[in-house]
């Protein structure tokens, strides 16, 4: 059992210290995760990589409760992706839209962030394996074999849900575009 899912038992069963000691055990990775998602923002982005981890972090300890350590950053990319969204949504800045790849979500402009989360809302109705693929992967920068790990599927599984999200999302963004 890892350090940190040693310390989300803890906190799961009210150690109240127990929060306290995860913080610096996962605050490198979830800024790593962050900046490598920010490093490539245009000048001027407001939202900085330390300030999405802390917000991400506050939203997951409370009465959130985690199996691992993999849930736990599954968690953390749910909670980014929020973040950014609302995020955008305050700012309601409406810039022309690209419409190539969904990769980096934070590097995409509010507009089309925005139009990515309800896109994403949709499929995680019909297909919410594949939404969670995407979460992991585009928003909390997960590789392939973390993403897997993290919702507890195998490589190809989680591959497979890639290609399909992927196809679906760029269909829907697509088709959003042609009505705006």
């Amino acid at each position: 059992m890892s350090d940190v899912t040693r310390i989300l038992s803890a906190i799961e069963h009210g150690d109240p210290h127990a929060a306290e000691q995860l913080l610096p055990l996962v605050y490198d990775e979830l800024r790593k995760l962050a900046a490598q998602k920010l490093v490539q923002e245009k000048p001027g982005q407001t939202l900085e990589a330390t300030a999405l981890v802390h917000e991400a972090y506050l939203r997951l300890v409370g009465d959130q409760q985690f199996a691992n350590r993999h849930h736990f950053f599954a968690a953390a990319a749910q909670a980014m992706r929020r973040i950014l969204v609302e995020s955008a949504r305050r700012k309601q800045i409406m810039p022309r839209v690209e419409l190539e790849g969904l990769e980096p979500a934070v590097k995409a402009d509010d507009q089309r962030l925005l139009q990515l989360h309800d896109a994403l809302e949709q499929l995680a109705g019909t297909e919410p394996m594949a939404a969670k693929v995407v979460e992991a992967r585009v928003f909390a920068g997960l590789s392939m074999e973390e993403t897997a790990a993290a919702l507890g599927l195998s490589r190809a599984t989680a591959y497979r849900e890639w290609t399909f999200a992927r196809a679906w999302l760029a269909t829907a963004l697509a088709n959003n575009f042609e009505k705006n």
